[in-house]
């Protein structure tokens, strides 16, 4: 397992960081359907609401967002997907960029209604500083909602476990549901214009043994892949300690 960062220092993003290119034909396959977006528009809906996505990488989601919300800030600690970011959003507008990590956001105190993580939480413990954070900068009755991908969930979760033997799926939501989240579960489809481009993904998400046993078990261009969607909301009114 990669050995934890200094305090403070964001845990890399071996993937998107060290392959961006493989990575962009990588968000084109994923959830073709848009069933992810569906369960977050019902569980967490920004329509003229302002949103934060932590650990927003190039910017790939936030046009999405910025279609109905108020105002979109993307956070991202590394500089390189910082200014992808900002190129991709140049001409969105009420969207805006800035370097910052999930356990230092640089933003007030209850100053969003939503805050959207996708793929950056998934051992659970020693996620809880930016969880909290993420609470800090919540209206009252903002939702935090965490988008990870679920290890239980056909092939692909198969193919997670084999190159994470030590990840306990039962136990990561174990701890989600003990830091009052609930869980919506779906599936999608990830479909890709070719094999090569299938092959490329796999090949930065898993292991060299793992990726090539992928590869043969997709006879085609497209494959099922789980999502968790955790939800928290951040109380209404005054909390009584």
């Amino acid at each position: 397992m990669t050995r934890r960062p200094p305090p403070g220092q964001p845990i890399p993003s071996p993937n998107i960081w060290h392959w961006p290119q493989i990575y962009e034909v990588e968000n084109r396959a994923q959830d073709v359907d848009g069933a992810v977006f569906a369960v977050l528009r019902e569980v967490a809906p920004w329509a003229d609401r302002d949103v934060v996505d932590v650990g927003c990488g190039s910017g790939y989601h936030l046009p999405e967002f910025a279609r109905d919300a108020r105002s979109v800030i993307g956070v991202e600690p590394h500089p390189p997907l910082v200014a992808q970011a900002r190129e991709r959003t140049i001409e969105t507008p009420d969207v805006r960029v800035v370097e910052g990590t999930a356990e230092n956001l640089p933003l007030p105190d209850r100053s969003v209604d939503v805050v959207h993580a996708r793929t950056a939480y998934f051992f659970g413990p020693g996620c809880g500083p930016g969880i909290s954070e993420a609470m800090r900068v919540l209206r009252p009755g903002g939702t935090l909602v965490v988008v990870d991908l679920d290890a239980t969930v056909g092939a692909y979760g198969q193919w997670m476990r084999a190159d994470l033997p030590h990840y306990d799926p039962a136990m990561v939501e174990s701890f989600f549901a003990a830091q009052g989240f609930d869980v919506t579960r779906v599936v999608t489809r990830w479909e890709f214009t070719d094999r090569q481009s299938l092959r490329a993904v796999l090949g930065i998400e898993f292991s060299e043994r793992t990726a090539e046993r992928a590869f043969g078990q997709v006879p085609g261009l497209s494959l099922d892949v789980g999502y968790r969607i955790h939800t928290r909301r951040a109380p209404n009114g005054l909390v009584l300690g």
